[in-house]
């Protein structure tokens, strides 16, 4: 490979650099754990079993993401599905991720719902089954239609305010003039009323097009009048011979409150609706609306049963089982000569205000009172309106952990219901999202960081707003022919709320050799043991804390919180920087390897859930911060440090490969150029004393550590999937791992201008020393791992810089001085005995492994060997609900210490003292 970059002078670190990159391409030479000495090939056949352990009784059609050994598979591979029992499952297969030779190192794969069903399957080269209905897109006069060969959903064109035009079923037409619907309340003082928005489609395109899977991609935003508002991205997904289709519904922030202001920009609904054509008889029309434990409400628009006097048990019957009443000739006459008295309830409404209870109200058509007709804790999103010509079943994922949500149904008396899904309900207050306090005079950063030093937040004007934020949804719709059984519909209503994923073994996973440093779980001996009880634990902890302290809502559900205050037996949810974490110390990164080596769908769907927030609502998607991320805080945008080590790539990357989701897709590729923002924030402004300010795109100041972490993982991401800018983002990863390397003191440099066209860093005479203790914990040792995995051969030098920093991060000062002619103060020692780890396997040097340990078991930021690790509960009065709580625990201790396990089993397992 050519050099780009100028070979510097030779100065006193060249004979340790050498020495360094022999041993930094060494391979390595110890087991990783007795797990992986048996793992499947990543090259063979791979058995993929369910998530959730069994098969699905029903789903929308799923989409999963298998990795691939380094050469096994070429991109013009093809794939072949099959049961356990040989049974040939259509299958449709695209490249995701590669390695650096081109070959396949990621596919993501679907198949439809109507697949043979198995509890296993095996996935291996060769020519896939075709699907035996035919998955269909055409295009005609800026028009999409998409048939799976059981329903044809046809899409609005450009201009439109209606994005789905018509859901076919053969002849019948199901449902028809699906839009998107914004409330907007321009004041909070009283009386103000709401405005309408309809969303508009800007851009239709065509993203995937069969023969298993097709998917229409449709951008916009919500207009009325003149002003457009909310823009937003929707991904409908098709599979052949499916009578469902999926909707990803993504929307960004772009309205305007400003705090200490009653007027501005205030959402009090958001929502999808469409409109459902009726043609049975008031007393077929059947609803039904889902609790989240299985249970459905279900009622007919006009009931015939519990009246005074009885039709005939059989109309009772099938009307309680939706199927088509007997005619009514066959009923009792003292009934169907008086049906024009029964009521006909038309309208239906299901809000969720808070994660604990919801309310079914009902009435018979607008100007008339409700009455409650049910209630419950927590509903399952899930409804139907129909009967037995048809009808549509409809589900909101996430609906009470999202709350406010709320589900309607109104003008079912009538020929045509119209069903709405509401992200956001129009029944809570509006949505709020003014910075949550008045800076107390902040407005140098002398005061701020006083700020800092009392409430840890890093307080500044104008940086406490939400403007370009977002939130993506999941929701699912059924056409049917009929009025589906109980059963049926309640198995939809699980489709919806977890969605069947197919997935493979860790050790499956592991022996592809992707992300890194980890090893499936291994429990070989007692002190392993130990930490994987450990791990284990605290994965329950949290996923307990989130249901104990109703970690939820629609922009919160997915994040967990900072530090606990020991006092008030609370996390401090209101204290400024130690409020929601905001993946702050690795808590997303924690979270997808713990799943990796476990296989656990509970921790898979925690770490989705928090993927889903932290890729949406913790980062800017639009304005001069778009790309950048914010500091943990009160609100998750409250604080005024915007970092990309929140946004970064790293923490994304699990979910977009495991699952092949297009929307974590649109993420990770933002933040291509995301070095550009440093144009807008210089991340360290407030504790220079260079008196830079940035300007320069040619010479922007990027640490090494947090900043230059998250671009290196943007762009080996954009590179590994080959997407449009792959060349350039390649160049800029390259430029900058050799620039890095070529500092007098490698990663100890700490920092450098960066040309954010080139990638390369200038390459400095100064001999100073910079170590930071942030600078490898946000996800910085996990990429770096995999950037001298991918490129170690080719960019030895830079593998020698990364071999140095892990090795003497930890070392006595007497080795820093020999290496560097400096010291520095090596906090989180435990955290970093996983790089120390990383040193002791690359050098095959037990001495080195013996102090990695010894700092995992006796650093001052670890969980051993004192602490006690038992709950302990406090009872009411004393807090508002008795409780449990672990009083030592911090986010930013779990992540760490976490990742330092994980990482140190798989790395220097064999070497752990017993």
């Amino acid at each position: 490979m050519p050099s780009e970059v100028p070979v510097p002078g030779v100065d006193r670190r060249t004979v340790i650099k050498g020495a360094a990159a022999a041993a930094a391409t060494t391979p390595f030479s110890w087991a990783l754990s007795r797990g992986a000495a048996a793992a499947p090939s990543a090259g063979g056949d791979t058995e993929l079993h369910w998530l959730e352990g069994t098969a699905p009784a029903t789903h929308a059609g799923t989409v999963w993401g298998v990795p691939w050994s380094r050469g096994t598979h070429q991109p013009d591979q093809t794939f072949r599905l099959a049961t356990a029992s040989g049974d040939e499952v259509p299958v449709q297969s695209w490249v995701t991720g590669h390695w650096p030779d081109g070959s396949v190192k990621w596919t993501a794969h679907a198949i439809a719902p109507g697949a043979p069903k198995a509890e296993t399957y095996k996935l291996s080269a060769g020519t896939p089954a075709a699907p035996s209905q035919q998955l269909r897109v055409t295009r005609s006069g800026g028009r999409i239609e998409v048939s799976t060969g059981v329903i044809t959903v046809a899409f609005g064109a450009k201009g439109s305010d209606t994005v789905v035009r018509s859901v076919r079923r053969g002849a019948a037409e199901i449902a028809r003039d699906g839009r998107l619907v914004a409330l907007r309340q321009g004041s909070l003082r009283d009386g103000v009323a709401t405005e309408d928005f309809t969303g508009r489609i800007e851009k239709t395109e065509v993203e995937q097009d069969g023969p298993v899977r097709a998917v229409i991609r449709v951008e916009g935003r919500h207009r009325r009048g003149g002003r457009g508002w909310l823009p937003f991205v929707l991904r409908f997904s098709f599979h052949a011979g499916a009578e469902s289709f999926r909707l990803v519904h993504s929307f960004v922030w772009d309205g305007e409150q400003e705090p200490g202001k009653a007027d501005g920009d205030f959402l009090r609904g958001l929502g999808v609706r469409f409109s459902v054509p009726l043609n049975d008889q008031p007393y077929d029309r059947h609803i039904r609306l889902a609790d989240s434990g299985g249970g459905l409400f279900s009622e007919a628009v006009q009931g015939v049963t519990g009246l005074r006097r009885d039709p005939g048990e059989a109309v009772r019957t099938a009307q309680i089982a939706g199927e088509k009443l007997p005619d009514t000739s066959t009923w009792d006459t003292r009934v169907s000569s008086r049906l024009a008295y029964i009521p006909r309830w038309g309208d239906f409404t299901l809000t969720q205000p808070t994660a604990d209870g919801y309310v079914i109200r009902k009435r018979t058509k607008d100007g008339h009172g409700w009455i409650q007709a049910a209630a419950g804790r927590r509903a399952g999103g899930f409804g139907h309106v129909g009967g037995p010509s048809g009808g549509l079943s409809f589900g909101l994922r996430d609906f009470w952990q999202r709350h406010p949500t709320q589900l309607d149904i109104r003008g079912a008396a009538t020929d045509t219901a119209e069903v709405t899904l509401w992200l956001y309900s129009p029944e809570a207050q509006p949505l709020d999202l003014r910075f949550y306090h008045d800076g107390l005079g902040q407005d140098t950063y002398e005061k701020q960081a006083e700020g800092l030093e009392i409430t840890y937040e890093d307080y500044e004007p104008g940086f406490g707003t939400p403007y370009g934020i977002a939130r993506t949804s999941e929701l699912t719709f059924w056409a049917h022919e009929s009025t589906p059984s109980a059963a049926d519909l309640a198995a939809q209503a699980v489709a919806v709320a977890t969605p069947p994923l197919l997935t493979a073994t860790p050790e499956r996973l592991h022996s592809a050799g992707i992300f890194g440093d980890w090893a499936p779980v291994d429990r070989s001996n007692a002190a392993r043991e130990v930490i994987e009880d450990h791990l284990d634990d605290l994965f329950a902890y949290y996923r307990d804390q989130r249901e104990d302290r109703r970690w939820y809502g629609f922009l919160d559900y997915g994040d967990v919180q900072h530090t606990y205050d020991n006092d008030r037996h609370v996390w401090r949810y209101d204290v400024g920087g130690f409020a929601w974490d905001n993946s702050e110390l690795g808590t997303d990164l924690w979270l997808w390897y713990h799943f990796l080596r476990t296989g656990s769908a509970e921790v898979f769907r925690f770490a989705e859930a928090m993927t889903r927030h932290t890729g949406e609502v913790d980062v800017y998607h639009l304005g001069k911060w778009a790309g950048l991320g914010t500091r943990h805080g009160v609100q998750h945008y409250a604080d005024s440090a915007k970092q990309v080590r929140i946004s970064t790539a790293a923490n994304r990357r699990f979910y977009y490969f495991l699952t092949g989701d297009e929307r974590t897709g649109d993420l990770l590729r933002e933040l291509v150029d995301v070095e550009l923002t440093f144009l807008a924030v210089d991340p360290q402004r407030k504790v220079r004393a260079d008196g830079y300010t940035p300007g320069d795109r040619h010479a922007l100041s990027v640490g090494f550590g947090t900043d230059w972490g998250g671009l290196s993982a943007a762009w080996l991401t954009e590179w590994e999937r080959r997407g449009p800018h792959a060349d350039k983002a390649r160049t800029k990863l390259v430029n900058s791992l050799r620039t890095i390397a070529a500092q007098p003191g490698g990663f100890f440099t700490g920092a450098g201008l960066l040309d954010a066209s080139t990638g390369k860093f200038a390459v400095t005479t100064d001999k100073a020393v910079n170590v930071s203790h942030l600078s490898a914990v946000f996800g910085l040792v996990e990429t770096n791992s995999e950037i001298v995995s991918l490129l170690g051969d080719d960019e030895p030098e830079f593998a020698a810089a990364w071999l140095d920093y892990a090795q003497y991060y930890n070392a006595t000062n007497a080795e820093k001085t020999a290496l560097t002619g400096s010291t520095w103060k090596s906090a989180l020692p435990a955290a970093h005995s996983r790089i120390t780890a990383y040193a002791a396997r690359r050098k095959d040097d037990p001495t080195l492994a013996k102090r990695a340990w010894n700092e995992f078991y006796t650093g001052t930021d670890t969980y051993f060997p004192s602490n006690d690790w038992s709950r302990v509960t406090i009872k009411t009065p004393a807090v508002l609900r008795t409780t449990e709580e672990i009083p030592w625990i911090s986010t930013n201790s779990s992540a760490q210490w976490a990742l330092a396990a994980i990482q140190n089993l798989a790395l220097i397992g064999d070497r752990i003292p017993s």
